[in-house]
């Protein structure tokens, strides 16, 4: 289970002091009236950026890990949300996904890079959607977009600064905001009258 760790610290800086060493859980999240053998866990580290830890605990009663992420940091996402906002920031201003796919990643076919986009985009545009609802700081016209946000809060990046405004519900908002399950993608109903794939019966 992730929780968060409130920190203002960019990851550049988090990584220099070893951060994750000044994370702390005084009780487990599962049984706050204690009785239970909860204790620190070391850290896990993640692919990225480099030289990143995240602190964890571990209850045995419950079987359950706990980690805490920094305000820095994607959920369930390498990466930091700066990073995502970019990302997004690119394929707002861009005059279709394709074309911004071109600037984003070199790396990975052109299918490839629509799907690593999209992982990002739907949840967070889902994010600030339900935001505008739950934050009643934001004015009440406010759009699902980084640049309202932006003239809204008057800060230059909105993800950081959000993780901190929706810090009651960062349990039921998706990644890599949020802590939530990821949105579940919409399959289409095939038809019950749908033959099978192969040739046709004689």
């Amino acid at each position: 289970m992730q929780l968060r760790f409130a920190t203002n610290l960019p990851v550049e800086q988090y990584i220099q002091r070893k951060a994750w060493r000044d994370a702390e859980l005084d009780q487990c999240p599962l049984h706050p009236e204690g009785g239970c053998k909860f204790a620190r866990h070391g850290t896990y580290s993640r692919k990225s950026p480099d030289g990143v830890k995240i602190a964890r605990w571990y209850c045995p009663d419950g079987g359950t890990t706990f980690s805490k992420l920094p305000d820095c940091l994607s959920s369930r996402l390498p990466g930091t949300l700066i990073e995502v906002e970019t990302v997004i920031d690119q394929i707002d201003s861009a005059s279709s996904q394709e074309a911004a796919a071109d600037n984003i990643r070199l790396d990975i076919s052109l299918p490839s890079v629509l799907r690593w986009m999209r992982r990002r985009l739907w949840p967070i545009r889902l994010t600030l959607i339900l935001l505008i609802e739950l934050l009643p700081s934001l004015p009440d016209d406010c759009k699902p977009t980084f640049s309202a946000f932006r003239s809204a809060l008057g800060i230059e990046f909105v993800l950081p600064h959000l993780r901190m405004l929706a810090n009651p519900h960062l349990d039921i908002l998706p990644p890599p905001l949020g802590f939530g399950p990821r949105p579940k993608a919409h399959k289409s109903k095939k038809s019950r009258f749908q033959h099978k794939t192969g040739t046709d019966p004689p």
